[in-house]
């Protein structure tokens, strides 16, 4: 999905895609549908309620990182920003750069509380 274009509150690669819709479309394309979150804002969403609607679709915070661990950052002014990570790079949906890039794996993606889905399987 590299590339696709960004929009907010896209759930589409077509279309384009914020960074939860990138985080469920690249699921769905792995063969993992899960309930996808509706109605949150582009900003001030509560920690609180990234972390249940995460929780909501499976997934699980833990303390060792894989590839394909959800990324859950906390950005300045409260903003959270959520993001796929790799071995050494993280792909997310870059609001300013209006589409979905691969950056090499900085200092807040390290610090990111990773998610994972809990059993690894889909149902």
């Amino acid at each position: 999905m590299v590339g696709a274009r960004f929009r907010p509150q896209g759930r589409d690669p077509a279309t384009g895609v914020d960074c939860v819709g990138l985080v469920w479309a690249a699921y769905a394309a792995a063969g993992c549908v899960r309930p996808l979150p509706v109605g949150y804002p582009l900003r001030g969403w509560a920690r609180e309620r990234v972390e249940a609607a995460l929780a909501a679709a499976g997934f699980a915070p833990v303390d060792d990182g894989r590839d394909g661990d959800v990324a859950l950052i906390a950005l300045a002014a409260g903003q959270f920003h959520l993001g796929v990570m790799g071995a050494a790079s993280f792909v997310h949906a870059h609001a300013g750069l209006r589409r979905v890039v691969e950056t090499p794996v900085d200092a807040a993606a390290m610090a990111a509380v990773r998610w994972r889905l809990c059993p690894p399987r889909c149902d």
